[in-house]
């Protein structure tokens, strides 16, 4: 009796080491596929603009790079433009990564898909299941080509450059000023308005008094005042 419980107690043992291990194994299988499948098979998606894009995960050191790669539809013969750029950051250091790292970057593709440009869009992504981890957790802009250059101004031609030095030896003529003209009113200057000069006025000569006559005197000396006028009539008429 005793050997045969210490035989069910063996088995029992066994299974249970065997049930362990197989359920380790498997919990190690899934977080191997999640790998797998972040590292191995790349996230397809595209843009507003309907260009093709691809995610593809990698290791740098203690990073994680993302790089992002898209292809613009072709227009009839002309070939699309093609672009990328990476990304890198520690999502390692978010819990919710570690359990799902492919849905990571699956929320950081629904941000890209809504741009016209996959690659002129933010230049960190913090995915919402990460919102609660360290700055070092988000997706930080690493680099991307082709770079957006500003065009350099062209170079003058040849007979441009003629031109130019032309015109610089080229005496800049003064304008000479006008001469004023009789009767217009010249520039700058308001219409001036002759004051009429003033006439002198008529000299009215008053006749002076002529001296009383010798016939006058007389009479005042040898008439009466009365008779002075009588007197004077006939002192003159006999003078005449």
């Amino acid at each position: 009796m005793g050997a045969l419980m210490r035989v069910l107690l063996m088995v029992t043992a066994t299974i249970c080491v065997s049930s362990a291990q197989t359920s380790s194994s498997s919990n190690d299988n899934k977080q191997q596929q999640q790998q797998r499948s972040v590292w191995d098979e790349p996230i397809r998606f595209s843009t507003k603009a309907k260009d093709s894009c691809t995610m593809v995960v990698s290791g740098a050191g203690d990073y994680t790079r993302l790089r992002v790669s898209c292809k613009a539809p072709s227009q009839g013969q002309t070939q699309g433009r093609a672009y990328y750029c990476d990304f890198q950051g520690k999502p390692n250091l978010c819990r919710a990564y570690n359990l799902n790292p492919r849905h990571y970057f699956t929320q950081m593709m629904w941000d890209m898909r809504k741009l016209s440009h996959a690659c002129q869009g933010p230049k960190i992504y913090h995915p919402q299941m990460c919102k609660k981890s360290p700055d070092e957790a988000q997706m930080t802009f690493l680099a991307s080509w082709p770079r957006s250059t500003t065009p350099k101004p062209s170079k003058p031609t040849q007979e441009q450059r003629k031109l130019a030095v032309a015109a610089q030896a080229k005496p800049v003529a003064t304008p000479k000023p006008l001469k004023p003209q009789p009767g217009k009113p010249q520039p700058g200057k308001g219409i001036q308005t002759k004051k009429p000069s003033a006439k002198p006025g008529k000299t009215t000569i008053r006749a002076t008094e002529q001296p009383e006559s010798k016939a006058s005197n007389m009479a005042t000396e040898y008439c009466w005042k009365s008779f002075h006028g009588i007197c004077t009539y006939f002192i003159g008429w006999f003078q005449n």
